[in-house]
C-alpha cells in the first residue's frame, strides 16, 4: 500500500494555542510508568476500584483541546471514533486509511481504559458515533493491573456505551507484543482471549487480532514493524489498516 504519506474547569485561551498544543500530543509517552444462550444485552459491570485512584487530571488539558477543536470544526455526528492510547493517537493516516468514512481520532497516548470511560462525556457521546474502535489495555497491564481487571474495565466500558448509544458497534483492536514491553505477552495473551470470547456472544462486538502480523517466523515481534520497540512505524500501521479496514462495514 503505498502512501503520500468533569474535571477542574481551565481559562480559555486562544483556539489557534490550544490546537498547536493537540498537534503536539505525538510526543507524548506511550505510557506513564510513574503510572448455552446469551444474552445479547451487555453485562452489567462495575467500573474498576482503579479508577477512583486514577488521576484523570493529567489528561485535563488534552480533552480540553479537543473540545476546543470542536468547537471550532466540529465533526459529523454518526461516524467512526477511534479512541484509546499512543497506538490510536500516533495514527496520523487516520483519514487517508479510510477515506470512505467519518473517522475522528480521540486518542491520548497513555490513557487506561477508564480513562475514556471518565472522559466519555466530553470526546465521546458528543460525536452519537455508529461505531468505537478502541485500542487500548496495554498501559494498564503494563502499569501493573492484572488481565481480569483491564476486562472488567473493558466490560465496564462497553456497558457505559451501549447504555447511552444502544445501537453502537464496538471494535477492539486486541494488544499486541512489542519488542520494549515483550515480558507484558503473556498478560497481554490473557486478556486478548477474555475480550475475543466476550465478544463471540454479543453482535455488537467485534475483536481484532494483531499478534499474527506482529510477529515474525521466530515467534518474537518484528523490528522492522516498528519506530522504537514500541510503537508502529509507517509499515506497521499499513498493516493495522489492512487488517482493521474490513471490521468497519457495519
Amino acid at each position: 500500500m503505498t502512501r503520500t504519506t468533569s474535571s477542574k474547569s481551565l481559562r480559555l485561551v486562544p483556539a489557534s494555542t490550544l490546537l498547536l498544543c493537540t498537534l503536539s500530543l505525538v510526543v507524548l509517552p506511550a505510557c506513564s510508568q510513574s503510572q448455552p444462550t446469551v444474552s445479547t444485552a451487555p453485562a452489567p459491570a462495575k467500573a474498576s476500584s482503579a479508577s477512583s485512584n486514577r488521576n484523570f487530571d493529567r489528561w485535563e488539558k488534552f480533552i480540553a483541546a479537543y473540545e476546543e477543536m470542536d468547537r471550532t470544526s466540529p465533526p459529523p455526528k454518526g461516524g467512526v471514533l477511534f479512541l484509546g492510547s499512543s497506538t490510536i493517537r500516533g495514527w496520523k493516516t487516520l483519514a487517508e486509511d479510510f477515506p470512505q468514512y467519518q473517522v475522528i481520532n480521540r486518542g491520548f497516548g497513555g490513557s487506561h481504559i477508564v480513562d475514556s470511560i471518565h472522559f466519555a462525556e466530553r470526546i465521546i457521546f458528543p460525536y452519537e458515533p455508529r461505531m468505537i474502535v478502541l485500542r487500548a489495555g496495554g498501559c494498564d497491564l503494563h502499569s501493573g493491573k492484572p488481565p481480569e481487571q483491564v476486562f472488567a474495565d473493558y466490560k465496564a466500558f462497553v456497558a457505559k456505551m451501549r447504555a447511552r448509544l444502544p445501537e453502537v458497534t464496538i471494535v477492539y483492536i486486541g494488544t499486541n507484543p512489542t519488542i520494549r514491553w515483550w515480558s507484558d505477552w503473556e498478560k497481554t495473551k490473557a486478556l486478548n482471549a477474555l475480550v475475543e470470547e466476550y465478544a463471540r456472544t454479543r453482535p455488537y462486538l467485534k475483536y481484532v487480532e494483531m499478534s499474527d502480523l506482529v510477529l515474525g517466523p521466530d515467534g518474537r515481534p518484528r523490528p522492522e514493524l516498528f519506530r522504537d520497540e514500541l510503537h508502529f512505524n509507517t509499515e506497521g500501521y499499513e498493516l493495522l489498516a489492512d487488517r482493521v479496514r474490513p471490521f468497519l462495514k457495519n
